[in-house]
């Protein structure tokens, strides 16, 4: 049996930037880190030939080609396990929607713990090109690159998508005071809605060509993020997220709603600096950078409105096996 965790992700600044469509004209950067909240996949052998995958639902198949979970399908394609096998996910958020990156962090720990239950060990580059080569080549998602390289490598990272379609990650090193006082400003909110991303990525990739002056805003952005982190200055981040979710709102139209501003406008004026909802929009976490001080306010706004907070810290480490008994 076999045991991954990998973790999700909350983006910073960059997001629309690591589509194809966009970097290799102007070239693509982001800042994101990993949290402290994971899906899990358990690969574990079967007794016989049949293929079981558990999810939402159950699929039990002869073959790989009747596998259903498009996800799980092309994995186990990739990776040439063809039989024999046992396979579960279980997720610390709802199981989609949240805007957390969660598609990309289950390719990217089923991949490594179907390499791991074959006995090789892959490093985080390799699985998140693949994982990129499944959801974006294979399956044509309308998705970006940051969040199967987030879920890979974890940390703080800054991540640049270069024209030629390789992908330059850096560490974001912060000691621990600073990281400190980033992760105690962030506070993280479920809308209770959730909603199939591909629809509003959809329009948003298509409207990439009439809205680049605004992707190459949100790509300074990103750098200007990671300047400021990577001298230790965290004053900002609350400005630039608001800045960078009054430009996101205008990529596609289903990004925000009526009822997903009166929300933001209201943590703002209970003391939030700035804030984002996360991934694609729409639905799933609102994210807010908040001085301690505005913060009980803040989640009193939100308690009212009937928002779950969820806790969380940032995590060092990307998708790695915890357990690992084969035979």
């Amino acid at each position: 049996m076999i045991i991954t965790q990998t973790p999700l992700r909350i983006s910073f600044a960059g997001g629309g930037t690591d589509f194809a469509d966009f970097y290799r004209q102007d070239g693509g950067c982001v800042v994101s880190t990993a949290i402290d909240k994971y899906i899990y996949v358990i690969v574990k052998e079967r007794f016989d030939d049949k293929i079981r995958v558990g999810y939402s639902k159950t699929e039990m198949v002869d073959s790989v080609d009747q596998i259903e979970h498009e996800l799980v399908r092309e994995c186990l394609r990739k990776t040439g396990i063809s039989r024999g096998l046992e396979i579960a996910t279980m997720a610390d958020i709802p199981s989609t929607g949240s805007g957390l990156g969660s598609s990309s962090t289950v390719t990217v720990g089923l991949l490594n713990a179907l390499y791991a239950f074959k006995g090789e060990i892959k490093p985080a580059e390799a699985l998140a090109h693949e994982a990129c080569q499944i959801e974006i080549d294979i399956l044509g998602k309308p998705i970006g690159k940051q969040d199967q390289y987030i879920a890979a490598y974890g940390g703080l990272r800054h991540i640049k998508f270069l024209p030629d379609d390789t992908v330059e990650v850096s560490a974001i090193e912060l000691d621990s005071e600073k990281k400190l006082r980033l992760g105690e400003r962030l506070i993280l909110f479920f809308t209770g809605i959730t909603r199939r991303a591909d629809g509003i990525l959809s329009e948003q990739k298509q409207n990439i060509s009439s809205k680049r002056s605004i992707l190459l805003k949100m790509k300074e952005q990103a750098e200007e993020i990671y300047l400021n982190l990577s001298n230790g200055c965290t004053d900002r981040i609350g400005d630039i997220l608001n800045q960078g979710w009054m430009y996101k709102r205008q990529l596609a139209g289903r990004v925000s709603s009526k009822d997903i501003d009166l929300l933001y406008e209201s943590a703002l004026k209970s003391g939030a600096m700035g804030g984002k909802i996360a991934g694609a929009g729409g639905g799933g976490f609102l994210l807010f950078y908040c001085p301690p001080e505005h913060q009980s306010s803040v989640r009193e706004r939100m308690r009212d409105s009937g928002l779950k907070e969820m806790p969380f810290n940032l995590e060092r480490d990307g998708t790695k096996v915890i357990f690992n008994a084969r035979r």
